[in-house]
């Protein structure tokens, strides 16, 4: 691996020059500017884990394409065992950060590609999984950071992509030549996106034929001609970029993803860098293996979450002198019990992985959707208990230029202070941690991420083995098992 350290990831993007916009100003460099510096800190552990004793078996992997050693989050997944490994590690990442660590998207989407492609190739006769794996080998060894692209603008949404009045609504092929295509179009929400080197940009929907120019897959460079990457604002952004690091409350890791809309302005991509291009009946496939993928990773990384802000709301317990009435005892065990169930869904999916003809193993599809459903409840009772623990200071506690202040910061102190012998600084610090991760961008993340928790109950229902089940029922009640409903 080219890059082994967290401090080589920083100076790996130091030597890019993309096109970054923040609040209306361009950003020159993410690893100084305060509104992308946090996140750049939370991917840089991603790197950091695999250097570290104690963690290099998770964070680490072999390549089947090198027999080289590899960063886990660079690895096409070869048994349930891998799988197991990665939820393992993001539950550790999430842990460490309290935050999104960014690397699960493009993983996620390396995954499904590798799988897709061979597939792809086996019916037309393409080269696109040749080209696919030089690329990922390429991503391997320099052991680069993608960002997964997916999810487009949409537009009328009661339109396809070929319907729409602007057909930039959804990233297309506006012209192919000898030796590549030409792209246009955005993506949304792409986490991770300002501090990745690579995009890889998959469809976001199934595609009928009359959609062939949407039916891309492509991988450039965030610094490629034609591309511009617009930084979304997050809760407690002002006070983050002023340098306010109490207020912030995850100061050092950032409120969630960074992340970002990517534009496609008539973008060249070459023809090695493909992936696929009009076969539109794999556009599901894509979509499907992805979301799976990526919706088991959040009964891990989240559960990582859930831990900081369970230890939070524990201290602050200690703290404010609650943490033996009964009622604080019950709500911090049912914190625990909400998130040790999402992270039995993360296993269970992962237990039950299965080999695509390419040779990649897949999560189970029922499990992982099941596991995104409850994430979309459990992060949000999760979060709803903190804040019932932590009281109405929450939403009251003057900010740290009044705690700092000559006049009143003594009155702050005297008076947010609770058991005698723990500084009032800690009470303060833990209210604003517990702020961060219970409002604004976090919880909109978990209830979205992944596809909306609509997206789950579809696939879920999809998923059910229905007729499976009559037939179980008609055994049971000696009914014909081809006989009437």
């Amino acid at each position: 691996m080219k890059i082994k350290s967290g401090a080589q990831y920083m100076e790996s993007l130091r030597r890019l020059r993309p096109v970054i916009y923040y609040k209306g100003e361009r950003i020159h460099d993410v690893t100084r500017h305060p509104a992308t510096v946090p996140h750049v800190r939370a991917a840089s552990l991603t790197y950091a884990l695999s250097t570290q004793e104690e963690y290099r078996d998770l964070a680490t992997a072999t390549s089947h394409l090198t027999g080289r050693t590899i960063n886990r989050f660079t690895h096409v997944h070869q048994s349930p065992e891998d799988l197991i490994k990665k939820i393992k590690l993001l539950r550790v990442l999430g842990q460490k950060t309290g935050s999104c660590f960014q690397r699960c998207v493009g993983l996620d989407g390396i995954n499904a590609t590798y799988s897709v492609t061979y597939e792809i190739d086996q019916k037309h006769g393409t080269d696109y999984f040749e080209r696919f794996k030089r690329w990922l080998t390429y991503i391997q060894e320099e052991n680069l950071m993608v960002a997964g692209a997916m999810t487009d603008p949409k537009g009328d949404r009661s339109k396809g992509p070929e319907e729409q009045a602007d057909p930039d609504q959804y990233v297309h092929v506006v012209e192919r030549k000898a030796d590549g295509i030409i792209v246009r179009g955005a993506k949304l929400h792409i986490t991770g996106a300002v501090n990745s080197h690579e995009i890889l940009a998959m469809p976001t929907v199934a595609l009928g034929e009359n959609a062939r120019d949407y039916a891309v897959i492509f991988a450039v460079p965030i610094d490629a001609p034609g591309v511009t990457l617009i930084f979304g604002r997050q809760a407690n952004d002002d006070r983050r970029d002023r340098g306010e690091r109490i207020d912030a409350g995850t100061p050092s890791f950032g409120a969630v993803g960074g992340e970002a809309m990517v534009i496609f302005d008539d973008v060249f991509v070459p023809a090695e860098r493909v992936f696929m291009d009009g076969q539109t009946e794999f556009s599901n496939p894509i979509v499907y293996r992805f979301a799976a993928h990526h919706r088991a990773n959040y009964g891990a990384c989240k559960t990582g979450l859930m831990d900081v802000l369970i230890g939070a709301v524990t201290y602050l317990a200690q703290v404010q002198g609650t943490a033996r009435s009964s009622h604080v005892r019950e709500k911090i065990t049912e914190m625990i019990h909400l998130c040790e169930t999402l992270y039995s869904s993360s296993v269970a999916c992962s237990v039950e992985g299965w080999p695509t003809p390419s040779g990649a193993y897949m999560v189970d599809t029922m499990l992982a959707n099941v596991c995104k459903q409850n994430v979309t409840r459990f992060h949000f009772e999760v979060a709803r208990l903190a804040v019932d623990l932590a009281g109405g200071l929450l939403a009251t506690l003057p900010s740290e230029h009044d705690l700092h202040h000559q006049e009143v910061g003594p009155l702050v102190r005297k008076y947010v202070r609770a058991v005698e012998g723990i500084p009032p600084e800690h009470r303060v610090k833990l209210m604003r941690l517990i702020e961060a991760m219970t409002g604004g961008t976090a919880l909109v993340e978990s209830m979205h991420g992944a596809g909306s928790p609509q997206a789950q109950r579809i696939m879920i229902f999809r998923e059910g083995k229905l007729e499976e089940k009559i037939r179980l029922a008609k055994a049971l009640l000696r009914i014909p098992r081809d006989g009437p409903p």
